[in-house]
């Protein structure tokens, strides 16, 4: 049996849903079918004629039509501003300091009159030159105007002291002596003493260089003993 063909509709695809129901009304058309075969015989025996059956396939109901999508919304770019030209002011110039104008120089005032300086007092006389240091001489150079004489004291005789005294002398230019020093003592202070006064009441010659007296230093060896 020859199924009519199905009207030609939209070219779209059909839904699962669509499927389903056009397969499930095919099923039932083939039953349909099936029974009324199965019918036919005896009814061709028990009329003697065939009576046409007439089989309407009823298409199933087409799918709705999904909406259309919304329109997409055109977006207009508008074009970028044009950018305004900057203007630049001029900076504004510093203002200027004052000019400050010195005023002239006062002329110079007249130069006093010169002072006479005073004389300057005269220069004080310079200082005697200073006498030159007593040399010191060798006894044997030494001449005497009163020559030396000891006087052992009686104590120290009795007492058993002897020794050597050496007295070192300062002789002025007039043959006077100004300073005596122990340079060497006896180790008795009766005999160093009696030393001291010998040399003491000694006159001396004045010591003569280049015509002129002079000071010296001159040392004088005293000697105390005692006779056998």
């Amino acid at each position: 049996m020859n199924l009519p063909p199905l009207p030609a509709g939209h070219a779209e695809p059909m839904s699962p849903a669509a499927r389903r129901a056009l397969g499930a009304g095919m099923l039932a058309a083939h039953v349909a079918v099936g029974w009324a075969l199965l019918q036919l015989e005896p009814v061709r025996q028990a009329v003697g004629e065939v009576i046409p059956i007439t089989v309407d396939f009823i298409a199933p109901p087409a799918p709705v039509p999904a909406p259309p999508p919304p329109p997409v919304p055109r977006v207009q770019i508008k074009p970028a501003p044009t950018p305004k030209p900057v203007i630049t002011s001029a900076p504004t110039p510093a203002p200027q300091p004052p000019v400050f104008v010195a005023p002239p120089a006062p002329p110079a005032p007249a130069p006093p009159a010169p002072v006479e300086a005073a004389p300057a007092p005269p220069a004080p006389p310079a200082p005697p030159a200073a006498p030159p240091q007593p040399k010191t001489i060798s006894i044997s150079a030494v001449q005497y105007l009163t020559p030396p004489v000891l006087n052992y004291p009686p104590a120290a005789r009795r007492a058993g002291e002897s020794g050597r005294v050496n007295v070192r002398v300062l002789v002025d230019a007039q043959g006077l002596p100004q300073q005596m020093q122990i340079a060497r003592s006896s180790g008795f202070p009766r005999l160093d003493e009696a030393a001291l006064a010998t040399v003491r009441a000694t006159r001396f010659k004045p010591y003569m260089e280049n015509g002129q007296p002079h000071a010296f230093w001159v040392l004088m060896p005293l000697i105390f003993e005692l006779e056998e």
